[in-house]
């Protein structure tokens, strides 16, 4: 009897698989492996045959992240991997430092960068920690996988240690799912949520802390309010500055045109009704946030960096604007509620961008060969292409 191969992916939190990973575990059960998942939480998941719940914490210095290493290593040891996939910083540095034995012994080890700590702009803190972190466990990767062309391009330059770097186009969107709406279906979907049909809609999801700056939008939203009455802004999330940009919107007589909208799970349903993605954060690997946008035909505003400076190509589906700036950036929402040509042209295009470039399928492809090169090296046999 043949004993399956064996996948462990492992990440600080299990969410993280259930939001961006189960195309990929689906297609490790589909090549006939066993899939399992390493991280905090409880929550089930499909595609998988066993989950470990460890206890990784977010922070670096939280000292159970000793344990989780602890009881990594003990997994790893007990079920000889034949591949290990981390992601996320602390479930990256924890599984690589825990596998730097069963590596030896011919387990594959790959990780996958979602963007780097440290890059350009960072504050220097950043390349003192995180660079030498990074630096170091590459020396303990097979593959380092990077999803924006600059990380990728300052792993060569800066010469990591991984066997293989490589650059895949993010996690995938599903652009059947997240999709335009024809005009009339958007009218009553808005009209159900309370807005009106000549509302102008401007949506941005993201946990409210120092980096995603939402601040920004909010200022902005002030600069336009006595030219574009109509404007509304939409901010999905919870997170500790919440309370903040709420008095900020109250200060700059704004509040009553900006939606607090909390934790959603409807961004699907929220996003078509939409004219307008904006994006105010000061560091970005690929945001997933903006390649939904772009998916369901909105065209992008947002702030200068280089998740979205890879997303956002200026006059062809939108524009990046100095995150310090939200004169420039209110300019480019007026100009775009007064031109629904213009509006429309940037969304067909952005939508184009997404379906042939960072679309499931596109990225399935590309991780799939990354995979199947390593059973590949570790078969010592050529696998047929399926």
């Amino acid at each position: 009897m043949t004993v399956a191969k064996k996948i462990l992916f492992c990440a600080t939190v299990d969410y993280h698989f259930k939001a961006f990973h189960l195309p990929y575990m689906k297609w490790f059960k589909e090549q006939g492996w066993d899939v399992h998942v390493a991280a905090a939480g409880t929550m089930e998941l499909p595609y998988t045959d066993q989950k470990f719940s460890i206890p990784i914490a977010r922070s670096p210095f939280h000292f159970t992240n000793v344990k989780a290493y602890k009881e990594l290593k003990a997994i790893l040891h007990e079920h000889q991997y034949d591949m290990i996939h981390c992601h996320t910083p602390l479930g990256g540095v924890l599984a690589r430092l825990a596998a730097r034995q069963v590596r030896k012994k011919g387990t594959k080890v790959l990780y996958t960068a979602h963007g780097f700590h440290f890059c350009k702009g960072a504050p220097l803190m950043n390349w003192m920690v995180y660079y030498p972190i990074e630096s170091y466990l590459s020396n303990l990767t097979d593959e380092l996988i990077t999803i924006n062309s600059e990380d990728y391009k300052l792993a060569n330059t800066h010469r990591f240690k991984a066997k293989n770097i490589e650059h895949v186009h993010g996690v995938g969107i599903d652009y059947d799912r997240f999709k335009p709406l024809s005009d009339q279906t958007k009218k009553e979907n808005r009209e159900e949520l309370g807005y009106n049909p000549n509302d102008f809609l401007m949506f941005y999801a993201a946990e409210f802390n120092k980096n995603k700056n939402q601040q920004l939008l909010i200022r902005a939203l002030a600069t336009v309010k006595d030219e574009l009455p109509q404007a509304r802004l939409l901010l999905a999330g919870e997170g500790s500055l919440r309370h903040e940009c709420e008095e900020l919107a109250r200060s700059l007589n704004v509040i009553d045109q900006v939606d607090f909208l909390g934790f959603r799970k409807d961004i699907d349903q929220l996003l078509p009704i939409c004219d307008v993605a904006v994006a105010s954060s000061l560091r970005e690997g690929l945001p997933v946030n903006i390649m939904e946008a772009m998916a369901c035909g909105l065209p992008v505003v947002a702030s200068e960096n280089r998740g979205h400076c890879e997303l956002v190509l200026n006059n062809k589906n939108g524009w990046v604007i100095d995150p310090k700036d939200p004169v420039a950036f209110a300019e480019k929402l007026t100009r775009l509620a007064k031109d629904r040509e213009l509006l429309k042209t940037l969304g067909t295009n952005g939508r184009s961008i997404i379906k042939n470039k960072y679309s499931i399928k596109n990225i399935i492809d590309e991780l799939s060969r990354i995979y199947r090169k390593n059973m590949n090296e570790q078969e010592g046999v050529e696998w047929a292409i399926q």
